[in-house]
């Protein structure tokens, strides 16, 4: 079982996962105590409400989402950011098309397959 990252993560070279319709994801780097993950997003498609034991912060790099966390709504737009504390429910839809960047700690087993 691999435990790590390569040191670099070049984009055009690495594969893309489709967790859900409309959204494509690509782990980048991680160890056992962090993860970072950039999730691409068509509008429309919709993050499901979940919950995770891991603490996630998450940057908007580009589009604009509607954002549940702990039954509360906000809308955000590139450049801005939240925190999803553990098992919070949270999800998200895309308003438009766009990408997040998700980091969790620690790493996300569950994406690997481990």
């Amino acid at each position: 079982m691999k435990t790590c990252s390569e040191r670099f993560q070049i984009g055009n070279e690495m594969k893309w996962e489709t967790p859900d319709p409309g959204i494509r994801r690509q782990i980048m780097g991680y160890d056992g105590q962090l993860m970072m993950v950039k999730v691409v997003f068509e509008k429309g498609a919709v993050g499901t409400v979940h919950t995770h034991y891991h603490s996630q912060a998450t940057y908007v790099a580009s589009g604009k989402f509607e954002l549940t966390i702990g039954g509360e709504k906000r809308i955000l737009t590139t450049g801005d950011g939240y925190y999803v504390a553990p098992d919070e429910p949270h999800g998200c839809v895309c308003l438009e098309a766009g990408t997040l960047i998700d980091t969790f700690s620690p790493m996300r087993a569950d994406f690997l397959g481990i």
